[in-house]
């Protein structure tokens, strides 16, 4: 519930290892432009950071002849398809999770699930490797493309002709399966990211380079649209044969091992053509691209553990990884519960829809409070206001049964999902954008990619935590009876079995979903009063507190 929807686990992306940590003195050189871009659980939504060295610099590259956007349309297009694919398995993925709830999967298979979203939260750890090793004859970029693309494919495929058995077994879908696979399809659209990333840098000329950020967010935004939403939407017989067909059908229009066969097949086409015909700019004399630095692995490894020591650092990682935690409930498992109750997954889905153009205006909006000199003072103030969405959330999942009607749930119903989710939004939005300015703000210029992936890992993974701790927590904490069978229980699933052969049923007298919502918003609230303040006391500190010292 972090980014699309309320139904969609985050899938937060935080940018931009390759090309960014540069310790060279010719960081100061007017010629060189340094891109970075962090992107948490906005799925795509921070623009690339592009930082000029002075002002003296900016004049002298005002006054060099613009090169037109119209020369790389073909380089734009190429770097928009690229964010798109990436975008289709994590969308996938992101529906999975409906799937399984439908089929009544416990939650404890939903938090073990939601591992599939984590390696965006860690490629920070790999980064170096794809940036430093390659083939110099194949390409920089294209050594570590192709063949994470071909993979995907690959798994898309091999996916398409078994993930019917995986999710129909007998005795419940196969989670340790599905989660290995998704999971590695997750590890190489992060790993696919690095390289378009760094490829970005120098497929476009400096002049336009910043259109790199452009590509990102509306190509990522667009493949997860058509790997979730619109899936889910085909995938519905209940939406298909209401608005899409004349005669009704037990089935939508497209299935799941359908969708995943013709993407997996439009990789291997698509990673192909790129091989063959694409060439990288490396190749390619032109003195306006964008040059390109190679720090070792080991020396990268060892300034990311060089910034973690330092102590204003290591303070503000940990109150990052624990920030969150109050709103662990209302992000994972609201929607899923809705679901649960009835909802269809596919409505839930399209309201995200309509919320894009808020999505797009809340950052210019925001940015405008968050670019002075505290920013954390907006985090801080949106803190409580998320905490009562989330409360208001559990109000919405204990109101949905009693509004559910032969025919469904009412329009009003849906307009308070709605309105309920904007709100939600603009929280979110909120903590954000404040959070990547302070991370723009206080990163030490000198290696200010390193720097800010590494701030925004930790902030990204501390929405990760929380979120799969909270799902693992909801069946434990939840109470049944088994009423019709006094003798049996509903302590286990396999109780519950017994329960229904006596002809009995479980029926739920305390769901765990309450009881986590309570306790998160109290270790909110402890949160925001006792770490909170000292978060904002962060920004007193000296420029001088959070610069890296390096021999």
């Amino acid at each position: 519930m972090e980014h699309s929807d309320l139904l969609t686990h985050k899938n937060r992306r935080q940018r931009k290892m390759a090309d960014g940590s540069v310790l060279s003195e010719n960081l100061r050189d007017c010629d060189r432009t340094e891109m970075s871009s962090p992107e948490s659980e906005m799925d795509g939504e921070l623009d690339d950071l592009i930082k000029s060295s002075d002002s003296e610099c900016s004049f002298r590259r005002s006054a060099r002849p613009q090169r037109s956007v119209r020369g790389e349309l073909g380089n734009i297009s190429l770097l928009l398809f690229l964010y798109v694919m990436q975008g289709i398995p994590l969308g996938l993925a992101g529906s999975i999770p409906l799937i399984l709830q439908g089929k009544h999967a416990s939650y404890k298979d939903q938090a073990f699930f939601s591992f599939v979203f984590w390696p965006f939260s860690l490629k920070l750890f790999w980064a170096p490797l794809v940036d430093a090793l390659y083939f110099t004859k194949f390409g920089r970029r294209k050594s570590w493309l192709v063949p994470t693309q071909y993979l995907i494919g690959m798994f898309m495929i091999w996916l398409s002709f078994t993930v019917n058995e995986l999710l129909q077994r007998e005795g419940g879908p196969d989670i340790v399966t599905l989660t290995a696979v998704f999971f590695m399809l997750s590890f190489l659209a992060a790993t696919q990211d690095i390289a378009v990333d760094g490829w970005a840098l120098t497929m476009l000329s400096r002049e336009n380079v910043g259109y790199a950020s452009t590509c990102n967010s509306v190509g990522q935004t667009a493949g997860y649209f058509l790997g979730n939403v619109l899936f889910l939407a085909l995938e519905s017989a209940d939406f298909c044969n209401k608005y899409l067909r004349t005669v009704s059908k037990d089935t939508g229009i497209v299935t799941l091992s359908d969708f995943l066969f013709f993407w997996g097949v439009i990789f291997m086409v698509s990673t192909t053509l790129v091989a063959i015909i694409k060439r990288e700019n490396g190749h390619v004399k032109e003195k306006k691209r964008v040059k390109e630095e190679t720090q070792g692995v080991m020396e990268t490894y060892k300034l990311l553990f060089t910034i973690i020591k330092m102590p204003t650092v290591f303070t503000f990682c940990t109150m990052l990884l624990t920030a969150k935690i109050g709103f662990s409930a209302a992000d994972a498992v609201t929607g899923l519960k809705l679901v649960e109750e009835g909802v269809p997954k596919e409505q839930l889905a399209l309201l995200a829809v309509p919320l894009v153009p808020l999505q797009i205006l809340l950052p210019v909006i925001i940015s405008k409070y968050t670019a002075g000199p505290r920013p954390l003072d907006v985090f801080y103030k949106a803190f409580p206001f998320r905490l009562l969405i989330g409360l208001g959330y559990a109000g919405l999942v204990w109101w949905t049964p009693f509004v559910k009607h032969e025919n469904g749930y009412p329009i009003y119903y849906y307009a308070v999902v709605l309105l309920c989710y904007a709100l939600h939004q603009v929280a979110v939005y909120s903590m954000y954008v404040a959070c990547m300015a302070f991370h723009a703000k206080v990163s030490d210029p000198l290696i200010g990619g390193t720097y800010m992936t590494l701030l925004n890992t930790v902030t990204n993974l501390g929405g990760n935590w929380p979120s799969t701790v909270a799902l693992w927590l909801v069946d434990p904490l939840t109470t049944k009876e088994c009423q019709g069978a006094p003798a049996q229980s509903c302590a286990s699933s396999e109780a519950a079995r017994l329960c229904a052969q006596e002809g009995g049923a479980c029926l739920t007298t305390l769901d765990g979903y309450y009881v986590e919502s309570a306790v998160c918003v109290v270790i909110g609230v402890i949160w925001w009063v006792w770490l909170g303040k000292k978060m904002r006391r962060l920004q007193e500190a000296s420029p001088a507190a959070w610069r890296c010292r390096i021999n």
